[in-house]
């Protein structure tokens, strides 16, 4: 799994996107929902295309208040309208600015709710494809949604994480437990290099075999940012090989 791809949520609010962006292959641009106006949308495209980056949607429930981590309990048709309006509006942008739009990840709450919710994540498949149908839906490995995407006809990609533990049934480990985050960075490098070599195992020792196409970066601090480097060089060491 060498050919891993790497992406990061930008677009929201932190000051390290331009940083962040020269180490990731995707920018997840958030599009109004949890964070994000037309202006950030734009700068954000313009560093994106600056930097070579695919670029992609990061809509959510429309819940700035709690950055879109909360649940909402929305009408379907309700909350497909706020997704349309969401991937359109960064569509426009990028059609504005000459750039292409390649894909599609929702955030927060929805990110993990539409990951095995049918009804959540008929309304984001919905919305995709109603803006345009050859977006790709970035979205949980292993999880129904990506086997729900490609029944109605979207490519996706299978996205894991560096910093999350896994149950031994390849769903993330609930942040309400502990050791769910993996704070040290060497441990996170370790699950990296065991993801690529498909040695992964989950937090009970279970041998997991996760596909993944891309793998999730953070950049909104330092630390963040450094460790976004050393995942980067660990990838590229691997490509040399």
């Amino acid at each position: 799994m060498s050919n891993l791809q790497l992406n990061a949520d930008v677009g929201e609010g932190y000051p390290f996107d331009a940083e962040i962006l020269a180490l990731v292959d995707a920018a997840n641009i958030a599009s109004g929902g949890h964070a994000g106006d037309s202006d950030s949308m734009r700068a954000t495209v313009k560093l994106a295309v600056a930097n070579g980056c695919l670029i992609g949607a990061h809509p959510s429930f429309p819940d700035k208040a709690n950055f879109g981590r909360l649940p909402m309990n929305m009408d379907a048709t309700e909350l497909t309208t706020s997704l349309i309006a969401q991937i359109q509006a960064l569509k426009q942008i990028c059609d504005d600015e000459g750039a292409v739009m390649f894909h599609v990840k929702p955030h927060g709450a929805l990110y993990n709710q539409a990951a095995f919710d049918k009804e959540l994540a008929t309304c984001l498949i919905e919305a995709i494809q109603a803006v345009d149908s050859g977006l790709v839906l970035m979205g949980l490995a292993a999880s129904p949604l990506l086997q729900w995407a490609r029944e109605a006809g979207l490519k996706v990609q299978a996205e894991a994480f560096a910093d999350r533990r896994y149950e031994a049934d390849a769903t993330l480990v609930s942040r309400q437990k502990p050791g769910a985050v993996i704070h040290n960075q060497a441990e996170a490098l370790a699950q990296v290099q065991a993801l690529m070599s498909g040695k992964l195992a989950s937090i009970d020792g279970t041998p997991l075999r996760l596909r993944a196409d891309t793998l999730c970066l953070h950049g909104d601090n330092p630390e963040a940012l450094q460790f976004a480097r050393r995942i980067r060089a660990l990838l590229e060491a691997s490509h040399a090989e």
